[in-house]
C-alpha cells in the first residue's frame, strides 16, 4: 500500500534519519557563523586604535596644545 504513495518515506530513510539530516544542515549553516563576533570585536578594536592614533597626532600640535591649555587655565581660575 505504501509502495507508490507520496507520503511514504523514501527507501532507506526513516523519520529518525530525516531528523538527523535537518540537524546536520542546521549545524553546517551555523558553523559558517563561528568566529563572527570575534571578527567584529577585532574590527571595532582596530577602528578605536586608529581613532586614538589620530587624536594623538592632532593633540600634539602646538595650536591645539595652546587652545587646550587656555581652556584649562580659564576653567581653573576663580573669579
Amino acid at each position: 500500500m505504501h509502495g507508490n504513495s507520496s507520503t511514504a518515506p523514501p527507501r532507506g530513510r526513516t523519520r529518525r534519519g530525516r531528523g538527523r539530516g535537518v540537524v546536520r544542515r542546521i549545524t553546517v549553516r551555523l558553523a559558517g557563523e563561528r568566529g563572527a563576533a570575534t571578527a567584529e570585536y577585532a574590527v571595532a578594536t582596530m577602528a578605536a586604535v586608529g581613532f586614538a592614533g589620530l587624536l594623538v597626532i592632532i593633540l600634539r600640535g602646538d595650536e591645539v596644545r595652546g587652545i587646550l591649555t587656555d581652556l584649562v587655565r580659564n576653567a581653573l581660575t576663580v573669579g
